[in-house]
């Protein structure tokens, strides 16, 4: 039975990806739940919750960052651990895993020095004022601490669900996330500890999740074990778990880019255009970066649930299944992408409202929610392609269209439209630009240059 659940070549291509992606998504959504869930809190502070919101998006660059060496190193490793199972090598998936959590290891230190000792400068480059620079300062010299906790549970949770045990993947962040939630108003509120204590909570869970992550990986009940003579660094093996991570982590890094960007353009065109500067716009950018996040979630679970049922199908030889797989997920993302879409449309006070009881944060993020979420639907041909790529071991195309999306259509619209007249509006203009041109892009290339080539088996 165990051997049946996990072997991704056998049984309906939509059922696996489904029975992965549910409970990833679950999860992903719980993991989502560390940062929401400071947001919200944060965000309804007395007096103070519109600028402290706005310090806690001053950190995003940071934690994103960390989030891009994770990506660089975990995902690195998934789709050569998959391509290794469908091989039946479970010596070189057992080596992967084991090379993949000393890189995780020494990642999380280089971050934390990095972050720790220069965290000032770092966050009025990401666009801080003298004023924000408290509350983001105040959140990021403990959340540096939790590091090695954040960069395991995400860089090796995936190879749990990659095994065929979604579920418990899923338990990993809900497991966390529970608890934080927990945590969060008896710091933030009952201990008076405002955005320190928000800070404390996630350092916590995520500890608590890679206890967690680290008792299944090296318990009984795992396919692929985490054992202690396969932790070490093969430069060979380190090179292609990198080649393939770099996507991920192009991806992740231009995020930063983007943010970092956007904060500072906020900053210096929010302050013409109101009075209290540009503080108001840098926390409206929070709340729609919240939003996006919460709505991506589907849609996203979808393209990683797909990638270790494609990846191993790929490996088995079975490209039949891989064009099954690489359709579904392109369909039923844009079905999802196209609702979401509508809800925001519907809505938008609500969802600003969520985070915050500020009166002008609501009005003008309302607005800009519109436009920063129009042409939302490309977002489904951009993870698809994304995925697919990465799925089939394409780091080159991956790589490029992680870049082109980001780095050579969001970073220069976000420098030029406000300067084309369109002021702080278009710093968010940029977005659905780039939706638009960059997930088309992503999507006709993997359609030409992969799922034609892919010769169904006889």
């Amino acid at each position: 039975m165990q051997k049946t659940s996990t072997d991704f070549s056998t049984g309906s291509v939509r059922q696996r990806i489904i029975a992965q992606a549910v409970p990833l998504t679950l999860a992903q959504a719980v993991q989502l739940l560390y940062n929401i869930v400071d947001r919200i809190y944060i965000g309804h502070l007395p007096d103070v919750g519109q600028v402290a919101l706005t310090g806690l998006g001053i950190t995003f660059p940071v934690i994103v960052l960390i989030a891009a060496f994770t990506q660089l190193v975990g995902v690195g490793g998934t789709p050569l651990f998959s391509m290794a199972r469908g091989r039946r090598d479970e010596k070189e998936a057992s080596a992967i895993l084991g090379n993949v959590f000393a890189m995780l290891l020494i990642a999380s230190v280089l971050c934390f020095f990095v972050g720790f000792c220069f965290r000032r400068p770092i966050l009025f480059a990401f666009g801080a004022s003298e004023e924000s620079y408290f509350y983001a300062d105040q959140y990021l010299r403990i959340y540096l601490f939790g590091t090695a906790f954040s960069m395991l549970v995400t860089g090796l949770n995936g190879y749990i669900n990659a095994q065929g045990f979604p579920r418990i993947g899923m338990m990993t962040t809900l497991l966390g996330a529970v608890i934080n939630i927990a945590l969060d108003p008896l710091f933030i509120f009952v201990l008076n500890m405002g955005v320190q204590g928000a800070a404390l909570a996630t350092v916590i869970s995520q500890g608590i999740s890679c206890l967690w992550v680290l008792r299944f990986l090296t318990g009984k009940q795992a396919v692929i074990r985490l054992q202690r003579r396969e932790i070490r660094i093969c430069p060979e093996r380190s090179r292609r778990i990198m080649t393939l991570g770099i996507p991920g982590f192009v991806m992740q890094g231009t995020n930063s880019l983007v943010q970092i960007v956007c904060n500072n353009q906020l900053q210096l065109y929010g302050s013409l255009q109101f009075a209290g500067g540009g503080d108001l716009y840098v926390g409206v950018m929070t709340v729609l970066g919240s939003v996006r996040e919460l709505l991506s979630l589907p849609v996203g679970g979808i393209a990683n649930g797909s990638q270790p049922v494609l990846g191993f199908n790929y490996g088995a030889g079975e490209y039949g299944r891989v064009r099954e797989g690489i359709r579904f997920t392109a369909v039923l993302g844009a079905v999802y992408t196209l609702i979401a879409w509508a809800v925001v449309m519907l809505i938008p006070r609500p969802m600003i409202g969520m985070f915050t009881d500020d009166a002008a944060t609501i009005e003008v993020g309302a607005r800009m929610l519109n436009i920063y979420f129009f042409g939302f639907v490309f977002m489904a041909f951009q993870f698809a392609g994304q995925s697919t790529f990465q799925a089939l071991g394409k780091a080159r195309q991956a790589v490029f269209f992680s870049l082109f999306r980001k780095a050579i259509i969001v970073v220069p619209l976000t420098l030029l439209l406000p300067r084309l007249g369109y002021g702080v509006e278009g710093v968010f203009l940029a977005e659905p630009i780039s939706n638009a041109i960059g997930g088309l892009a992503c999507f006709v290339t993997m359609w030409l240059t992969v799922y034609r080539q892919l010769k169904p088996s006889k």
